[in-house]
Parts: structure tokens; C-alpha cells; sequence
């Protein structure tokens, strides 16, 4: 399974990499992200310093994590609220339907959740006779193409407008040429009585708060607010490292989250919500639910070093700026979480044997670790997992083999000297060289290696 996994993820990516036209339409995405996160960013004071708070408050708060998931329990279920602790995927997914069975519900409008996809929700209501209404407009696309999100902030990023147009034209008979304005609008008017209809609502959250209870949603589109204030039921599926301390941390890091996932000072819409509609309130859901969501998080707490992936406030910065992201695409990793931070992340959560080769997936320019606002030492966290994978012996018998052999030849410097450079280049074409890859040159080796050569040097002045 890991050998299967990791060659389709080779395979993909060289397919993907000299794909011309997705590469064009990546570059110009990024760009255009680029130019404002240039302009966001440059409205913080001191954004070292903010960041700086941001890592240590995420320290603080993962470091106690049992202590704020209780408190955060307490104050919601106190506001008439109700927590469901779901270990792994399969009992979220039953949990759900658990509530979906208690209301009869038969239909529901969701807003855009990496949670609800980690756990394939969509697909179980499915199978379920449910069919789930995407309310974004980047979700409901993919949703119409049957895709996965290539990006978890832009979920369509891979896709060009006159293709969106297209699509449109052969859904819902828009013109050709439509253009951005005219889809936007035709999705509203597709979407605006889905809501009103929803037995359930389903969305995700960016942050827990502990000392509120309460669940803290930030959007560009309104459509969360929608779905959390027609229907009868709410569901938030969150998974358990978004918790945050206070209220007041709000501050911080929603303009932390908006800077670097789109370069807004602030993005549009921010709710905060703390439990079911109250008697004297006019809106929200009779009922509301938050799954808390382990699904392999505490296998990434249990490790020490690498635990500070939970930081991750998800504002997609690190894919942004990552080489290896911008050549693969999203699509490539397999995952619901890709580029730097899911590459980081996924072999905890999906397991290291299958997933391992995605801590190899980088270049280690350190550009992830740069930009990330919360401070997290993503490529060094990803040379701590391929230390784990060869310690826990993950690794090919053939690999380990050749590396056992490297190490004892490279200790012994007569041995590297009498096999010259002839043998070597032998070995790289002949075990290599579909390593390399069919597009780069191999690097080839002198006949006489560095201390050959100084020796003789030293002769010659001598003489």
C-alpha cells in the first residue's frame, strides 16, 4: 500500500509539473494572492512580534489542550449547547447521522469545512440518500465536478474562469462567456432557497473559544451565516486543536488568518456563535451541535517535537509560497491537507507506512516556515518525520540496504578513492536514474575525486 501510494504520487506529479496550462493559471492565482498579501501584511506594526504571540499562545493552548477542550464543553453546553467527542472519522460519521435520524432530516445546505471532508461527510450522506448542498461558491464548484479541494482556502484555485463558465453553461445553460459577476449570481440565485429549506445546517469553525464557549466562523461570502440561521439544526464538525483561550485572541489571530490566507486586513464576515437560538432571539437553530474531532490529532500531540503542527490556523500561506505545491497542484498529495503543513501533518493523521513519502515532497527552502503566522518550524518538522519513518524501519529493505552500504563506504576514504569516477557514474545511471527523473540531466562524477587530486597537487609542488 505505502509503495502503490507513493509511486502514484510520483507519477501525478510528473504529469502534473510540465502541465503547461495548469502551471499558467497556478502562477497567475498566486500572483494576483502575492500582490495582496504584500499589501495585508504590511499593515501590522510589528507582524515578527505578532506572530511571535500568536506561537506562543498556540504552545500555551496545545500544551493544555485537555484542560481548554473541558472548559470550552462546560461553557457550551451551559448556553444550551451540545459536544460530541468523536475519536476517529467512522464515529463522527455515525454521530451525525445519529442526529439526522433523531430530526427526520432529509436535506442540508453546508458551508465550506476541511473537517467535513477530512471525514468524507458528503460521500456518507450520500450513500445515505442525503445529497449535501455545498454553500461556498469555490466548494459548490468542485462539487459539481465531483473533485476534492486542490487548496483548503481556495478550493478551486486550479481553475480558470472561461473553464467555471463552461461548466455553468453545461449545468445550468449560462452563456459561454459569462463572467465572474453573472456566475456568482446565477449561484446565489441556485442557493438562496436551499437555505430556507435545510433541516440541517453544517459548517466548520476557525476557532474554538475557551473561556465563551463559543465557535468563531470567518468567511468572505455570508453564506456560513445563512447556513447557521435558517435551519432548524446546526452542526459543527471542528477538529480539537482549533481552540483558542479567550475571546480577546480574536484580536490577534483573525487578522493573522485574513492576511495570510487572502491578504484582507479583515475578511467580511466573522460570527461568533455560543449555542441555539434563545427565547428572546429572533434567529439561529433550535439546536446546535460541535463534533470535536480527534481522527489522528493526539498521534501528532504524542510527539514532542513534532506536535507544533497543531499551531496551524489553516490559512493556506505555506502552499502559497511553496515550490513543490506550485508544480504538483493540490490534487496530487491525496490528502485533505496538502502542500508544506499537510505534508507535515497527514503521516499522523493517516499513518506514516502510507504517507511518509509526502515529508520528502520538499525542497527545504524554509519559505513555508517564513511565512507561517503561527510560527511553525514546518521544515524541520518535516526532517524530524523522515527520521521517524528510517527509525521505525518504514523504509524499503532495499533502501536500507544501500544506505547501510553508503555509510559504511563513505566512512573510508581509501574505499571512495578506488572506485573512481567511471564506477560511480555506472551506479547513478544504473540505479538513479529513474529516481532522478527523465527530465534532468545526472550529475556526473570526476574521474579522480577531491583528495586524489589535492594529493596530487601537493606532489607536484614538491616537485
Amino acid at each position: 500500500m505505502a509503495q502503490s501510494t507513493a509511486n502514484k504520487f510520483l507519477e501525478d506529479s510528473s504529469a502534473k509539473s510540465f502541465d503547461l496550462r495548469h502551471r499558467e493559471i497556478i502562477t497567475n492565482n498566486i500572483d494576483k494572492y502575492n500582490t495582496a498579501f504584500e499589501r495585508g501584511k504590511s499593515k501590522f506594526y510589528d507582524l515578527s512580534n505578532s506572530k511571535k504571540k500568536a506561537n506562543l499562545i498556540k504552545w500555551r493552548t496545545i500544551e493544555n489542550l485537555d484542560r481548554y477542550l473541558i472548559d470550552f464543553e462546560a461553557r457550551f453546553t451551559a448556553n444550551g449547547g451540545k459536544v460530541i467527542w468523536a475519536n476517529d472519522a467512522e464515529e463522527a460519521r455515525q454521530e451525525i447521522w445519529k442526529i439526522f435520524e433523531m430530526h427526520n432530516a432529509k436535506t442540508v445546505v453546508k458551508s465550506k469545512s476541511m473537517a467535513t471532508e477530512e471525514i468524507e461527510l458528503n460521500h456518507f450522506l450520500e450513500k445515505k440518500g442525503i445529497r449535501p448542498v455545498e454553500s461556498d461558491l469555490g466548494e459548490y464548484i468542485i462539487q459539481l465536478l465531483d473533485q476534492k479541494p486542490y487548496h483548503f482556502v481556495t478550493p478551486a484555485m486550479h481553475l480558470s474562469l472561461e473553464e467555471i463558465a463552461k461548466l455553468f453553461h453545461e449545468k445550468f445553460d449560462t452563456p459561454l462567456d459569462a463572467t465572474a459577476e453573472q456566475l456568482t449570481m446565477k449561484a446565489r440565485e441556485l442557493l438562496r432557497e436551499k437555505y430556507t429549506s435545510a433541516d440541517i445546517g453544517i459548517t466548520g469553525a476557525n476557532f474554538l473559544i475557551a473561556d465563551t464557549g463559543s465557535i468563531a466562523i470567518t468567511e468572505n461570502e455570508g453564506n456560513a451565516r445563512l447556513t447557521t440561521t435558517f435551519p432548524k439544526v446546526h452542526i459543527s464538525v471542528v477538529g480539537i486543536e482549533k481552540i483558542i483561550p479567550s475571546m480577546t485572541d480574536l484580536d490577534l489571530f483573525w487578522p493573522l488568518l485574513a492576511t495570510h490566507g487572502t491578504g484582507q486586513n479583515l475578511t467580511v464576515y466573522n460570527t461568533l456563535l455560543s449555542g441555539p437560538r434563545k427565547e428572546d432571539e429572533s434567529d439561529g437553530p433550535e439546536e446546535m451541535y460541535v463534533v470535536l474531532l480527534d481522527n489522528g490529532r493526539t498521534n501528532v500531540l504524542q510527539k514532542k517535537e513534532q506536535r507544533q503542527g497543531l499551531y496551524c490556523i489553516r490559512c493556506g500561506a505555506c502552499l502559497n509560497v511553496c515550490p513543490i505545491y506550485q508544480n504538483i497542484g493540490g490534487h496530487t498529495y491525496e490528502t485533505t491537507y496538502q502542500g508544506p503543513i499537510g505534508s507535515l501533518i497527514s503521516p499522523h493523521l493517516k499513518g506514516m507506512k502510507e504517507f511518509k513519502h509526502l515529508s520528502y515532497a520538499s525542497s527545504l527552502c524554509g519559505k513555508c516556515t517564513e511565512v507561517c503566522p503561527a510560527g511553525i518550524d514546518i521544515q524541520k518538522m518535516l526532517l524530524l518525520n523522515r527520521r521517524d519513518a528510517v527509525q521505525e524501519k518504514l523504509t524499503e529493505k532495499n533502501e536500507q540496504r544501500m544506505w547501510k552500504g553508503f555509510t559504511y563506504a563513505i566512512k573510508k576514504r581509501k574505499l571512495i578513492d578506488f572506485f573512481g569516477g567511471k564506477f560511480k557514474n555506472f551506479i547513478m545511471r544504473k540505479f538513479f536514474r529513474k529516481a532522478w527523473g527523465p527530465w534532468r540531466n545526472l550529475p556526473q562524477f570526476p574521474d579522480k575525486s577531491f583528495a586524489q587530486q589535492w594529493k596530487e597537487q601537493q606532489k607536484n609542488k614538491d616537485k
